[in-house]
């Protein structure tokens, strides 16, 4: 029977691909190799976590400093609102299924077999590690271009459809108009090593899970819970 998964992508050919060359080709394999893989391949020397720690550091600085330019007027809170809108979890898996990088990550075989590909959280891990490897083969500016398209066109979505408002509010209002119970989030499960946990949460009104969400902090699956419940709001109102 022909084997249909995916063929794996190099980092050459990703490199290609996406039209970014970088000049040490190993921080892009690094930022490219989960720690499951790691744990099967002994000759591999370092995983991503370490470039995925600095990535979201750098995002955090260049989209606040993008919000501010292209925000003049924009007040604090809000651009407070708009830059976390920017750089959860589900945005920066979707900039990374935007990229199709998905069959350039180097993963173990349970985890790949488990959906790894598939899980917003790990993509969201490959992008910041994906951007914390680019600064350090090439600077600031090299990020500030490579993001520069992926938050135009991300913004737009977010304002038109009220993401910069915080979902766990705008679910205790949806609550509340309806005259239903207060909403509760519960962790449902943590896994992971002390400093990488994962918190699986689901949130309820009343007996009903209306959403769920996987994060690497219960704040973070706690909104993205609400963001899913918000959704499942709208299709079935």
């Amino acid at each position: 029977m022909k084997d249909e998964s995916p063929l794996i992508e190099t980092p050459h050919q990703l490199m290609s691909r996406i039209g970014i060359a970088f000049t040490d080709t190993l921080l892009l394999t690094r930022a490219l190799t989960h720690r499951s893989y790691l744990n099967e391949n002994p000759e591999a020397l370092e995983d991503n976590e370490r470039l995925e720690f600095l990535g979201d550091a750098v995002l955090d600085f260049l989209v606040g400093e993008w919000i501010y330019h292209r925000f003049p007027e924009m007040e604090e809170g809000d651009m407070t609102k708009m830059r976390s809108a920017l750089v959860q979890t589900n945005q920066l898996a979707h900039f990374t299924r935007l990229l199709e990088m998905q069959n350039a990550i180097r993963l173990g075989k349970g985890e790949k077999k488990a959906g790894g590909t598939y899980r917003s959280t790990l993509l969201c891990d490959v992008f910041e590690a994906f951007v914390g490897a680019l600064y350090l083969d090439k600077g600031l500016d090299a990020v500030r271009s490579f993001l520069r398209p992926l938050l135009d066109s991300a913004v737009e979505d977010i304002l038109e459809n009220q993401k910069i408002e915080d979902p766990k509010s705008l679910l205790q209002e949806w609550a509340q108009a309806n005259g239903l119970h207060t909403p509760k989030y519960l962790t449902k499960n943590i896994s992971g090593p002390d400093h990488q946990k994962i918190f699986e949460v689901e949130v309820r009104v009343g007996n009903q899970c209306i959403g769920s969400g996987t994060a690497k902090s219960k704040r973070s699956a706690e909104k993205l819970a609400a963001s899913q419940a918000m959704e499942w709001i709208k299709l079935n109102s």
